[in-house]
């Protein structure tokens, strides 16, 4: 990978409010889903897979190559944890773009089964429209990392029954509609913020 803060588009003595500033408008311009049924679609996913790597090298490096304490991910779509590189990237994109069954296979073949991957299992159950279970994966994520915001913002969430229902017979997928889902989740990282 060349410089990640090259790709960001920040200095190397950038603040890390400056970091998450540069990703977020990054990730809200090349998001996949801004370009479904467009051509580009393919160049955006691989722009985004490019700036989310540089988040996370960066966060890497600043952190000393440890995983951040307060377990707090500060992305659309993860960062490197529990020593898989990109596992949560990875994870998070396929949900995002309606690959569920890529992001299930990796999740079940993972061993490390963490509060992320927790989370991770949560959000793949709810994008199927599987509520109960979502809320027990996700349930259990923030009993593992108390301190995630994210998780704790989406138990929250789900607890209080803000998230609608649109399984079943109307949606041919079985799952929420993929914009209602992405606004859930850009809600919900408004929120953590």
């Amino acid at each position: 990978m060349s410089d990640p803060y090259k790709i960001l588009g920040v200095s190397t003595k950038a603040s890390e409010d400056e970091i998450k500033k540069a990703y977020r408008e990054l990730a809200r311009k090349y998001h996949p889903d801004n370009y479904h049924d467009n051509p580009l679609a393919d160049l955006a996913q691989e722009k985004m897979k490019e700036i989310n790597e540089a988040y996370d090298a960066i966060l890497k490096m600043r952190n000393g190559g440890a995983q951040n304490g307060t377990g707090n991910r500060h992305h659309y779509s993860g960062n490197a944890r529990g020593g898989h590189s990109g596992f949560s990237a990875q994870v998070r994109m396929a949900i995002q773009t309606g690959n569920l069954a890529q992001a299930e296979q990796m999740l079940n073949a993972s061993s490390d089964r963490n509060a992320e991957w927790h989370y991770l299992m949560g959000s793949l159950y709810f994008r199927k429209g599987w509520l109960d279970q979502a809320r027990q994966y996700i349930q259990q994520a923030a009993a593992m990392d108390p301190t995630n915001r994210e998780y704790q913002a989406a138990v929250q969430q789900m607890n209080s029954g803000g998230f609608a229902y649109r399984g079943g017979f109307g949606n041919q997928q079985g799952g929420m509609d993929m914009c209602d889902c992405c606004t859930c989740l850009m809600c919900l990282n408004c929120l953590c913020r």
